[in-house]
């Protein structure tokens, strides 16, 4: 009998609910556009830029040769990315901020204080390792860079 009055109770309220007035959207919009990036990382030779370059960067931001930044031609601005030297192991994380370099076949352009960190400042340009840590919002993985799906467990009878 209990189950009957509180199965009847259940009934009624879903017939006596008000319909919610919310619609569904005509269409699915992503506020940010979606692009494709790779976390593969990348070689190449960097070098590094101090005050001749004083003034905005690509990103529209002040360039200051004191903070932790790198110019590259295609990564998004406010990527982060680890900077690894390649003669002496030496790493920092950088924010993308500007476009460059301007020289053909350069990789990266760093701040001064970036090559003082990786240790070739005194040199002027280093081979590097470029890997990607983090993208900013709006940008996701491409699919051959996310890791592979776990199976699920089998069941044997």
């Amino acid at each position: 009998m209990k189950n009957l009055v509180m199965g009847c109770a259940v009934a009624a309220f879903l017939v006596l609910t008000a319909r919610s007035e919310a619609r569904m959207p005509a269409r699915y919009e992503s506020a940010e556009p979606v692009q494709w990036v790779s976390l593969t990382p990348i070689e190449g030779e960097a070098s590094w830029y101090g005050a001749e370059s004083a003034g905005k960067t690509a990103s529209g931001e002040q360039y200051d040769m004191s903070q932790l930044t790198a110019a590259h031609r295609t990564l998004p601005f406010n990527s982060r990315i680890k900077v690894t030297n390649l003669r002496n192991g030496r790493a920092v994380i950088l924010r993308v901020n500007d476009r460059g370099p301007n020289v053909a076949g350069r990789l990266l352009d760093v701040s001064m204080k970036a090559a003082e960190i990786l240790g070739f400042a005194g040199s002027g340009r280093t081979p590097v390792r470029v890997s990607v840590v983090r993208y900013p919002k709006g940008y996701i993985l491409e699919p051959s860079a996310a890791l592979p799906l776990i199976s699920c467990a089998r069941f044997s009878k």
